[in-house]
């Protein structure tokens, strides 16, 4: 059985679709494979589907939410397989538990960007390139996009993977163009400047790949966006890395002084 939250919840047996259908049981598994192999209490569980002003019925109601999981996970597996020992009931509350992180996207996602981070360290680009980018290809979308007024625990959760997903871009992009993939990067930078208007790395990489491709002109320019955004909305200057890197454009030639001109991206820990 194999669980995917990077986008739209899916639930997938032996190549078919199996996702639970009833909105609140898929925000009760949800919330579970958000921490998988650990107890989610269930205070926790009621809070994010009912709010502050759960049901008397909540405890009852939750209870037959996590029987209606088991039933659709016996169906799936056949009874031998026993789904108890995945849906698990334990003080204070229920968890899932998986048997590898094969099982889902969120954490062979993590792993991979982990290594990929590890290969970057080393100086092993091009394998730290194919894990970083083999980890963002496991995004489907925003994660648990289905799961219709989410309650806070799904939102910070969703906050921090989105977090974790633009970090985990952003050193697959410092490992392509440490292997020289400028032009390359270019289009798809001015893509995400475009829809992160107000990442200053971001910026600063665009900036560096069209100079590094003797296109100093467009760096130049790029970098009078990207101040003239920051005045615009936040009526501030860009800060002083990405000043050090106007200065360096003005004076030097066509060489390759950008590549530590701008903080380099660091890994959130999970």
């Amino acid at each position: 059985m194999m669980f995917k939250i990077l986008g739209p919840l899916e639930v997938t047996h032996e190549g078919k679709v199996r996702t639970p259908t009833a909105q609140k049981v898929r925000w009760t598994l949800a919330l579970l494979l958000l921490r998988a192999n650990r107890v989610v209490d269930r205070a926790s569980l009621i809070d994010e589907i009912w709010g502050d002003e759960p049901p008397r019925s909540a405890v009852t109601t939750m209870q037959t939410y996590i029987y209606q999981l088991r039933k659709s996970f016996n169906e799936m597996l056949g009874e031998s397989a026993c789904a108890d020992q995945m849906i698990l009931t334990q003080p204070p509350g229920y968890g899932i538990r998986l048997l590898s992180d094969d099982q889902l996207d969120l954490h062979v996602f993590e792993r991979d960007a982990k290594r990929g981070q590890a290969m970057l360290t080393m100086g092993r680009y091009e394998e730290a390139a194919q894990l970083l980018g083999g980890a963002l290809k496991l995004w489907r979308g925003t994660p648990l996009a289905d799961i219709n007024k989410a309650g806070r625990l799904i939102e910070a959760h969703t906050v921090y993977l989105e977090e974790l997903r633009i970090s985990t871009l952003k050193l697959r992009i410092l490992a392509e163009s440490k292997l020289g993939r400028d032009m390359d990067l270019i289009p798809e930078l001015r893509e995400l400047v475009s829809i992160h208007p107000l990442n200053e790395w971001f910026h600063g990489e665009l900036i560096k790949a069209l100079a590094r491709a003797d296109r100093r002109g467009e760096a130049l320019e790029a970098y009078r966006a990207l101040r003239q955004i920051l005045l615009d909305e936040l009526g501030l200057e860009p800060s002083a890395p990405y000043q050090r890197l106007q200065q360096q454009l003005l004076t030097d030639g066509p060489r390759d002084p950008w590549h530590t001109a701008a903080p380099e991206p660091v890994l959130l820990a999970p």
